[in-house]
């Protein structure tokens, strides 16, 4: 807990040094009803292989990729951005905390090597919002559902500030087409 509040004065107090062109800000794929199970689910799988197809024929090719650290209650994160991961011969960044989200976003907003960069996140749809809004969304969507897998928060940074839109993977059956 102590290391939000920090993150929270560090973001309040250092004005913004860098900023990236766009963010992805994704949930992790599908999950098993146990919360025994960290991995995903064979049809969270599917999509995080389907990912690889989507991110490459709708996107920018990233610069860098994020997700959650993994826990002892969770790897799905981790798991669904690892075939994009090895697609594109880049690492995931892994090494923050899913509560940590404020840390996140204080070293892309403020470390230059992010600058003009397409970024990839994929975290936990609980602290997404909040996340968001870390980096500079406004009013961000309240929440994520906890049912919905298949949606992508695309940030674009602009000099009249950042933009969120909401949109709709559409990669597997039953998925929105919105």
């Amino acid at each position: 807990m102590a290391c939000t509040a920090i993150a929270v004065w560090l973001m309040i107090s250092e004005p913004l040094k860098a900023q990236p062109r766009e963010i992805l800000i994704i949930r992790h794929a599908e999950k098993p009803d146990s919360a025994d199970d960290p991995n995903l689910t064979p049809r969270g799988y599917a999509r995080a292989v389907a990912l690889v197809q989507f991110f490459s024929a709708s996107f920018d090719t990233p610069d860098y990729l994020f997700a959650t650290q993994a826990s002892k209650h969770s790897n799905r994160p981790v798991e669904t951005i690892t075939p994009l991961a090895g697609a594109l011969h880049m690492p995931v960044d892994s090494k923050v905390a899913d509560a940590d989200y404020l840390l996140l976003a204080q070293d892309i907003l403020t470390n230059p090597q992010y600058t003009g960069k397409m970024l990839i996140i994929c975290w936990h749809h609980g602290t997404i919002p909040a996340l968001a809004k870390a980096l500079g969304i406004s009013d961000p969507p309240q929440s994520w559902p906890g049912t919905v897998f298949d949606r992508v928060w695309r940030i674009q940074y602009a000099d009249s500030g950042p933009t969120l839109a909401n949109l709709s993977q559409h990669l597997l059956f039953g998925d929105s087409k919105e």
